[in-house]
């Protein structure tokens, strides 16, 4: 699973999303708010936060359709320890 930075930044994006509710794997982001303004901020700060680049293969709506993609997507820019 997913770190709370990632947790807390990712629900920063989502107006729609109540705060009660659970933030899934699964959870489908574009419904709970993120449009392509939101999308291209969010890129900003995770690539800021891990200090990490997304490849230009990763930009596309798939990798930002839900959290588990995101973080997966994410997770595999990050250097092993």
């Amino acid at each position: 699973m997913w770190d709370s930075t990632f947790d807390e930044t990712l629900r920063s994006y989502l107006p729609f999303l109540p705060a009660e509710e659970a933030l899934t794997a699964e959870t489908p982001l574009r419904e709970y708010g993120l449009d392509s303004l939101a999308t291209v901020e969010l890129l900003s700060v995770l690539e800021q936060s891990y200090n990490v680049r997304f490849e230009d293969e990763a930009l596309n709506l798939e990798t930002f359709e839900n959290p588990g993609r995101l973080w997966s997507t994410l997770a595999g820019l990050q250097p092993t320890s």
